[in-house]
């Protein structure tokens, strides 16, 4: 090698970063020993920006172009130089070339369940994850926050402070963001653009900004989710529509276990018999001469009818009318559940009757 491949070697003056690693954030150029010659040419891609540093202090920022590096576009470096008009030596400085791509698909979740207080259900756990994608908007605000001087760094050293920072903005935005718990899964995307905002406001201290933010999933206990199932049975969320739901659901359960309600364990026997007797008094009232009742005074008040209910193939009852009318408000009883009082030969739909065809009438569609 001859003197002046030597001497030239000792100059830089082609400065850039040809191969970009997909997660690399931050890349230092390798200038070792050499010194940047004055006038060198510094190439700044799309996806880029460069920063100049002067003795671990940051200097000037370009960027995507091309420069021709003099002391009318170096203006800080120029500075802390102390140089004069017309410089044209070589000289020494850091030069970091920053992504401001986006990192996409970045995984994110709530490590241990967050506790949230609703008014209805108490104190509550749900755990959540999904994705979310960010670039670097200051290079300079990054490197001082973040990086400091490091010939490399990349996405997995800061993933960890990110994924803290929206686990702990994405409790914040749950609880104050007045989506009621049955309705998170059907918000996901306002409770994410909830999340976004809250998020950018502490990204912005670092020169990073969220470009997407995803609520993928909102889990919840077992237990939890079948309170909100009876709820979205109901048209409103009313304390006394559940009350009288939850009483409905006792019924049925006594239904199928021997020794619930009165009348309900007996079974079929119990059901005949019944039936019988109203057959009977029904006949005793019919065969009784008219004249009977001239001059007797006012005549008695007819017994409460008593309906019997099939529930999964088993019979269940007797009931009186109050009592099928919350079970056809609470959605226990439909309309094609089979029935059966006193005088009736069969089983017949529910709304076939005509005392409580209004009774349907009067409840709301089912919820779409």
């Amino acid at each position: 090698m001859g003197l002046f491949d030597k001497l030239r070697q000792e100059f830089i003056d082609i400065i850039d970063w040809p191969e970009q690693a997909p997660d690399t954030l931050i890349w230092k150029f390798p200038r070792y020993q050499n010194e940047i010659k004055m006038n060198a040419k510094l190439t700044v891609r799309e996806g880029q920006q460069a920063a100049f540093l002067n003795e671990g202090k940051l200097a000037d920022v370009y960027e995507p172009g091309m420069y021709t590096l003099t002391t009318e576009n170096m203006p800080v470096m120029t500075t802390l130089q102390g140089w004069k008009y017309g410089f044209n030596s070589p000289f020494k400085a850091d030069v970091l070339f920053v992504s401001t791509k986006q990192m996409l698909d970045q995984k994110w979740g709530t490590k241990n369940a967050i506790v949230l207080s609703d008014d209805r259900f108490g104190m509550i756990e749900i755990r959540a994850f999904g994705t979310y994608a960010f670039r670097i908007i200051d290079a300079g605000k990054f490197i001082k926050e973040v990086v400091g001087i490091q010939d490399e760094y990349n996405n997995d050293e800061i993933g960890g402070q990110l994924k803290s920072i929206i686990a702990t903005k994405f409790t914040t935005a749950a609880g104050a963001g007045n989506i009621p718990i049955e309705k998170f899964a059907s918000n996901l995307e306002d409770l994410s653009s909830l999340v976004m905002d809250k998020l950018n406001a502490d990204f912005d201290a670092y020169g990073l900004k969220v470009t997407k933010f995803l609520v993928e999933n909102v889990s919840m206990p077992e237990e939890l989710k079948k309170e909100i199932f009876e709820y979205s049975r109901l048209n409103k969320i009313d304390m006394q529509k559940l009350t009288q739901f939850k009483a409905a659901n006792s019924i049925e359960i006594a239904a199928a276990n021997e020794g619930g309600i009165a009348g309900i364990g007996a079974g079929l026997g119990v059901g005949n018999m019944m039936a019988g007797a109203f057959n009977q008094a029904n006949q005793n009232v019919q065969a009784a001469p008219a004249a009977a009742t001239v001059n007797a005074g006012p005549p008695p008040l007819a017994p409460a009818v008593q309906y019997f209910v099939g529930i999964d193939g088993k019979q269940t009852g007797p009931f009186d009318q109050a009592q099928i009318q919350q079970m056809i408000q609470s959605g226990s009883l439909k309309r094609d559940s089979l029935m059966w009082k006193a005088g009736m030969s069969a089983w017949s739909a529910a709304e076939s009757m005509p005392e409580l065809k209004d009774l349907f009438g009067s409840m709301p569609p089912p919820l779409s």
